[in-house]
């Protein structure tokens, strides 16, 4: 075995050998090549003498030349959507930073609450719509919340989401930017009113519509089960919904034709015990001409929707008290009453719009800092330009994505794409915006299309079963990918001929 052992030996030399004359080399040349991503954590991984190739910089360096300027989108909403579709990734590298990591096609998400449509239908991975985030080498998504924004050093402070796994840490880190979209929506108004965070459902992310949906189907089973008292099984089945905005109407119209069609069917048991309120402390869809509204609250009511007009002073876990002493017993409590500042926007420095958000000029700029945009739900004009903040839309949000994603490109053409670069530059036109209509379905195939420019002007304004068809029909061609407009499609013909599933999952 003499030979074997000399064999041995030798390998062992010429394996010292390469490894120095090769790994070390390759280390220098990937550390080299990814200097502007790396983390400070490294260094503390060892006690030996500090390597000179050890990283001291936990995120994203600034851009060197040669690189492609790097435009950072906090959000993946409407507006952050729309504005990575169209941005120029021949020109920017671009970096999404958002707690989730796709779109909500929102218009169609009270339809997932009843099993109208599954969840995937209505959910567009951010990675389809800007696939430079998932395969171009200085382009990617963080899954994590921007903490702070530092504008005089062009950097962003964030920390990764965890969802509350006891297994991970939330890790910090930073981010520099030449170009920094602000797009990060806003939080729903609950007005300071004790217990809605604590008992009541929104309906504005897929997770919310899945819960609604768990809670609806579990309180259904546990009303069948022997032994619940009457009154128990008119809470336990009594949804209420609060907001009589597009959102609360169309969730309000959802669950009563669910009501309708499949829990008379399928539990015909309870199926005198459900009911549907919805409380507004004005008129429903007050933004629309009063003949719709006048419509919808006829059709809501024959659907079997109490309507009542009131503000809710308290909400407790079993019941919500109104202004005038009246209580409310719910088993399924749905907030819907409009958007307000996030504590990311109040927590900024910038200066505020009316409404406390994030101002910005005629552009989209917040002009008090450089190379900072802000587009969406957490932005509104400062009052020196004499607009008006406009509404809280999907249609708002999106044109201005697409706005400026044509004046970031056209930016990076002319040479200002870097950090700084773009002080003086021509950049044309300003945003405008234009209405073009509103649409809300009030269930059992009749809808809403309100085609006027403002609440004040005259336009054109239909009800019934056209506007339904209307409605599906805009909605579809809306919906960001053709894969998406394929489920959405398949699950209504699916719906239509055999009806919603309701396994509780």
């Amino acid at each position: 075995m003499t030979w074997f052992r000399n064999l041995l030996t030798t390998s062992t030399i010429k394996s010292s050998i390469k490894s120095k004359t090769l790994i070390n080399p390759y280390r220098k040349f990937i550390f080299t090549s990814l200097t502007h991503f790396s983390s400070e954590s490294a260094a503390t991984t060892t006690t030996e003498t500090k390597s000179p190739y050890t990283p001291t910089y936990s995120g994203l360096e600034p851009t060197k030349p040669g690189e492609k300027p790097r435009v950072v989108v906090l959000g993946t909403g409407w507006a952050a959507s729309r504005l990575m579709k169209g941005i120029n990734t021949d020109i920017y590298d671009v970096v999404c930073v958002s707690p989730r990591n796709h779109m909500v096609f929102t218009p169609l998400l009270a339809s997932t609450c009843v099993g109208t449509l599954e969840f995937r239908s209505v959910a567009e991975p951010i990675g389809r719509i800007q696939p430079a985030i998932s395969k171009a080498p200085g382009s990617y998504f963080f899954l994590a919340n921007c903490k702070g924004v530092d504008a005089d050093n062009h950097m962003i402070h964030c920390e990764t989401v965890t969802e509350s796994l006891d297994t991970l840490n939330p890790w910090k880190f930073k981010v520099s930017y030449d170009k920094l979209v602000i797009a990060s929506g806003a939080e729903a108004s609950t007005f300071g009113i004790h217990g809605v965070k604590d008992h009541a459902i929104f309906l504005r992310e897929v997770a919310h519509a899945q819960e609604i949906r768990r809670k609806l189907l579990l309180n259904l089973m546990l009303s069948d089960v022997p032994g619940i008292t009457e009154d128990e099984k008119r809470r336990l089945l009594h949804c209420v919904v609060i907001g009589g905005g597009p959102t609360g109407v169309e969730f309000s119209g959802e669950l009563s034709d669910f009501i309708l069609k499949d829990v008379h069917e399928r539990y015909a048991h309870v199926k005198d015990y459900i009911h549907v309120t919805l409380i507004e402390a004005n008129e429903i869809l007050s933004s629309f001409d009063v003949r719709l509204r006048d419509y919808a609250t006829k059709q809501l009511t024959k659907s079997g929707v109490r309507l009542v007009r009131g503000i809710v002073k308290d909400v407790q876990p079993q019941k919500i008290i109104l202004n005038d002493g009246t209580e409310v017993p719910y088993g399924l409590l749905v907030w819907s009453t409009g958007v307000g500042p996030s504590s990311f926007v109040k927590a900024t420095e910038f200066q505020k719009s009316p409404g406390g958000r994030i101002g910005v000029d005629e552009w989209l700029r917040v002009p008090s800092v450089q190379d900072v945009y802000s587009i969406g739900d957490c932005c509104g004009f400062l009052e020196s330009t004499g607009k008006p903040v406009l509404p809280a839309l999907a249609q708002v949000a999106e044109r201005q994505g697409k706005y400026l994603a044509h004046l970031l490109n056209k930016i990076g053409k002319n040479g200002g794409g870097r950090a700084n670069s773009a002080k003086d530059m021509e950049l044309g036109g300003p945003f405008v915006y234009r209405h073009l209509g509103s649409m809300a379905t009030v269930g059992r195939y009749k809808a809403l299309v309100d085609l006027r420019q403002s609440k004040d002007a005259k336009g054109v304004s239909i009800a019934g079963f056209s506007s339904w068809f209307i409605w599906r029909s805009a909605y579809l061609t809306r919906v960001v990918s053709w894969r998406n407009r394929f489920y959405v499609a398949v699950n209504w013909a699916t719906t239509f001929v055999f009806g919603r599933d309701i396994s509780r999952i």
